[in-house]
């Protein structure tokens, strides 16, 4: 596997940490909101930083695949970080979306190798 998309995997994750610490920090008050809001920040700032290093280098990955692949990763671990800290709800219809865009993010990787 080429390094970027090492890059873009880790990306992807910071995403979902990006996304939950804002569902934790409206949740939160005080000092507990100022920890959150740091979390945010840091998430957001490496989630970027290795986006567009998976952009860049000797196997750059096209903008179009690397982003549609970020968000994805990014929008499954959120529904996964939201099922675990936040309850959200479990349906067939649900899962049955979710894996289908594991699929989808998993063609994108297929088709975009070199």
């Amino acid at each position: 596997m080429n390094i970027n998309w090492i890059y873009l995997i880790v990306g992807g994750l910071f995403e979902s940490f990006f996304a939950t610490s804002l569902g934790k920090l409206q949740q939160s008050t005080g000092k507990e909101m100022i920890v959150w809001f740091l979390f945010f920040i840091l998430s957001v700032s490496l989630s970027m930083f290795f986006l567009y290093t998976s952009m860049g280098g000797s196997n750059p990955i096209p903008t179009g695949t690397a982003y549609a692949v970020w968000a994805g990763i990014g929008a499954v671990f959120t529904v996964i970080f939201g099922i675990i800290f936040f309850n959200e709800p479990v349906t067939f219809w649900r899962l049955f979306f979710l894996t289908a865009l594991i699929i989808s993010i998993a063609g994108l990787q297929f088709v975009s190798a070199n």
